[in-house]
């Protein structure tokens, strides 16, 4: 079966072709960054406009990457939730409409499997049972992930998630917008240990995290620092990479404790945190020592995409699963939506 996924939930329109026998058969991916620079943050109606003009030409892309036609299509996969209201609307609407004119059927996919699921599109592929560390956008949680479908919730951030602390962090330092990004690679030039930041909850004894204090000792730091004269760059280098170590610090220690709790030697990181490279070095020399594995997606993949939401819909295919999907009521999108909602 061909599967065709779309990804609208935020702020990047992705949309891929994935076959359940021959795996990613072609995706392409627009990023709403520029425009949404201006504002410094995503704005909802702006994202839901921009998914509606790109939407059509990319999954156009696809099908002429693939050596396809809209007639090999097979199913129609789409991005049910969580999300901006809005913006899954429209990549909802989009699928349910092809779907209906090429008749096949629709599968409703949870962002949060997408993102568990996408390093199988990698080379080196998981086996079942893993940890998995899911860091993207307002989500931190630690995922024991059983099998397809079978999804049980290890911790999770009671505030602010590791990528808010980084662009709340960012911003406060009067970086660009994405601000994630443009601290990590100001932190390449900065002495980690430049700055006592706080690692919240890393002690706790349990798997939540906690990254709202960070955010607040950031805006402190730097306040003390102005009252001295205006922050020179070698102060911003340091200071960013004080706060990518604190952050890094607390993921991975949390992480390797997941690990060791549940028995598996097997760690998967993935969402858009999980492209950071000091994250990526920390959790790899870490898991090595333990003679344990970590898998991440590919680069290209670890951000939005609607590679992963096709892979998501053919691996319930392939599994049984299609309909043991439970969703909170029959709306096509559901912008509040718990992972344990698909869980078996």
């Amino acid at each position: 079966m061909n599967i065709l996924g779309i990804e609208s939930s935020c702020d990047e329109t992705g949309v891929a072709l994935v076959s359940t026998e021959s795996g990613l058969l072609a995706h392409a991916l627009h990023s709403q960054i520029a425009m949404h620079q201006a504002y410094g943050g995503v704005v909802p109606e702006l994202a839901s406009r921009d998914h509606i003009r790109r939407v059509l030409p990319l999954t156009r892309e696809v099908l002429r990457h693939a050596n396809l036609t809209l007639k090999d299509i097979d199913a129609v996969a789409y991005t049910a939730g969580p999300g901006l209201a809005g913006a899954l609307l429209v990549g909802a609407s989009v699928a349910r409409s092809l779907a209906w004119s090429l008749n096949v059927p629709t599968i409703p996919v949870h962002h949060l499997e997408g993102h568990l699921l996408s390093p199988m599109l990698a080379d080196a592929v998981p086996a079942f049972p893993y940890v998995a560390l899911l860091v993207s956008g307002g989500h931190t949680q630690l995922m024991n992930v059983k099998s397809i479908g079978e999804y049980e919730l290890l911790g999770e951030t009671l505030d602010d998630a590791a990528g808010e602390a980084f662009d709340k962090s960012a911003k406060l330092m009067g970086l660009p917008y994405p601000g994630g990004p443009a601290l990590a690679a100001l932190a390449e030039k900065g002495d980690p240990n430049a700055f006592d930041l706080p690692r919240p909850m890393m002690h706790s004894g349990d798997l939540d995290f906690s990254f709202s204090g960070l955010k607040t000792a950031v805006l402190t730091t730097l306040r003390k620092l102005e009252q001295q004269g205006p922050l020179t760059e070698k102060q911003r280098q340091d200071l960013a990479a004080s706060v990518q170590n604190a952050i890094v610090e607390v993921l991975g220690r949390k992480a390797i404790k997941a690990v060791t709790a549940s028995g598996s030697n097997r760690l998967v990181v993935a969402g858009g945190v999980g492209a950071n490279r000091q994250l990526r070095a920390y959790l790899t020399q870490q898991m090595q020592r333990r003679g344990g594995e970590v898998f991440f997606p590919p680069l290209a993949l670890c951000t939005d995409n609607g590679a992963m939401i096709a892979h998501a819909a053919a691996e319930r295919i392939k599994a049984g699963l299609l309909d043991k999907i439970r969703r909170p009521n029959e709306a096509a999108v559901h912008p509040r939506w718990d992972l344990a909602d698909i869980s078996l």
